[in-house]
């Protein structure tokens, strides 16, 4: 995959999708719009604080369910499961390794490929990968805004997955 100008290029005539994220804000019990580079809104983060467990759900801009995030509780590893809008399990996030510089994520997804997690997810500087191709870049450098992060996916990759994988791996390491 070849890079130019900051961002991915990939097959066909697909183009990379760039989000607009916000640090501190995935947290249970608040809501917040995800937005897309040209700053409009693309999805609605929708903050459940359950009796049980943590909730998140992404929702597309007309208030579909497309996600729900679930913390898994009482779990030696850090776990979180991501089901689709028929309460199926599309992806389980295990903590895989840590160690003083990069944290490690494995992301199982049920009907595809899994995926690695490498980086510094506290900073938002990592890499969702399937075995060596990257499908997704998490980084500050492309918002100078405070407190703001970018989500850039890769052609042909489910957008919404990826960003409830990085929603989850922000409040995996925030809690």
């Amino acid at each position: 995959m070849k890079r130019i100008m900051g961002g991915l290029r990939g097959r066909g005539e697909e183009s990379v999708q760039r989000y607009k994220m916000h640090e501190k804000l995935v947290t249970i019990g608040d809501d917040y719009w995800i937005e897309n580079e040209a700053g409009e809104r693309a999805f609605y983060v929708d903050g459940k604080a359950l009796r049980i467990r943590d909730t998140l759900i992404i929702k597309d801009v007309q208030g579909n369910e497309v996600y729900k995030l679930k913390e898994k509780l009482l779990r030696i590893k850090d776990t979180m499961d991501i089901e689709d809008a028929d309460g199926k399990t599309a992806a389980t996030i295990k903590k895989a390794l840590v160690t003083p510089l990069r944290d490690r994520f494995k992301v199982e997804v049920a009907n595809g490929p899994e995926m690695d997690v490498q980086g510094n997810i506290l900073d938002h500087e990592y890499e969702i990968k399937e075995g060596r191709e990257k499908v997704a870049e998490i980084s500050k450098k492309w918002f100078r805004i405070r407190d703001t992060y970018g989500v850039e996916v890769s052609p042909g990759q489910d957008a919404a997955l990826i960003l409830a994988i990085t929603a989850a791996l922000d409040q995996m390491v925030h809690d």
